[in-house]
């Protein structure tokens, strides 16, 4: 019987190109890709310690389509910064819609950045620990700079806080705010007194708004 002739084996085909994002596609990469890094670093609690390799795989991408969206680590950290300082933002422009009078706004404000910080303690340590920022620079924190002076200063023009100038006493109240929010991430098993207590007496002390009840 004769063999059948075997084929002739010659150079493998080319792979087959990737096809162009479609429209709206490269944008919806970019947020998968700034969704994942944003996820890792809340578990990392440190930026050094994230690669693009990593966040390639998480999001089941060659690295190389990062590099499309972010030039380096540098890049992609700034761009999840900045998404978690509008999500600060958010946060407490809805806390501080849903109260009436200045003195519940400001205090339902910064209890809100609290409770996120809280819920997302890695990402809140590289927003205020990052050397990106010191690298980089981060202008867009800015408006919750300002959000808050808006804030003091609405207390200052009710009379419910003294007279003074609220730029300065807003940095006052988020140095110390900030400052007791990270050292809780960093050292959490000093006894602290609640969160909501030690706030309380930063409105009093530093805004001077009158002790709460109870």
């Amino acid at each position: 019987m004769e063999a059948t002739p075997t084929p002739a084996t010659g150079p493998p085909a080319p792979a087959a190109r990737r096809r162009p994002n479609a429209r709206g596609q490269g944008e919806r990469l970019r947020e998968e890709i700034v969704a994942a890094a944003m996820r890792m670093l809340d578990d990392l609690a440190d930026d050094e310690a994230l690669s693009l390799r990593a966040v390639a795989r998480a999001v089941s991408i060659a690295a190389t389509s990062v590099y499309l969206h972010f030039p380096d680590r540098d890049a992609l950290v700034l761009a999840v910064l900045r998404r978690c300082h509008e999500e600060l933002v958010r946060t407490g422009d809805e806390a501080d819609a849903a109260q009436e009078d200045p003195a519940g706004r400001l205090r339902a404000r910064i209890l809100a950045q609290a409770a996120w910080a809280h819920e997302h303690p890695g990402l809140y340590k590289v927003l205020h620990e990052s050397a990106v920022h010191r690298r980089l620079g981060m202008p867009f924190k800015e408006v919750l700079v300002a959000r808050t002076t808006e804030a003091v200063q609405r207390c200052m023009d009710a009379g419910i806080a003294p007279r003074d100038d609220a730029a300065t006493v807003a940095i006052d109240l988020r140095t110390a705010v900030n400052g007791m929010l990270s050292q809780r991430i960093n050292e959490p098993d000093l006894p602290w007194p609640p969160a909501e207590e030690q706030i309380d007496r930063f409105l009093t002390k530093l805004v001077g708004l009158p002790p709460r009840a109870g």
